[in-house]
């Protein structure tokens, strides 16, 4: 596969992603989990980093940014719906 055909993605860690969204880590690992009363399926998923039950997890950075747009764009319409 040419590499160039692949746009260069930036890997946020929980750390990183905590920081660009405002959200605890309990509060973004509750929007992952399906369980959870919090489950939101429009929330980025992450991709595993390495190999084995306890690898490193990361979520692509333009996903989360279009995950938040999404949610600052739909507060403008309930607003003007209002």
């Amino acid at each position: 596969m040419n590499s160039s055909a692949v746009p260069h993605q930036k890997v946020l860690r929980i750390p990183d992603v905590k920081k660009k969204t405002g959200m605890s880590r309990s509060a973004i690992y509750n929007k992952l989990n399906p369980s959870s009363k919090y489950f939101d399926p429009t929330f980025p998923k992450p991709i595993r980093l390495g190999n084995g039950p306890a690898c490193s997890v990361g979520l692509i950075e333009s996903e989360i940014d279009a995950w938040i747009e999404v949610r600052a764009a739909a507060r403008y319409v309930a607003k003007e719906a209002a």
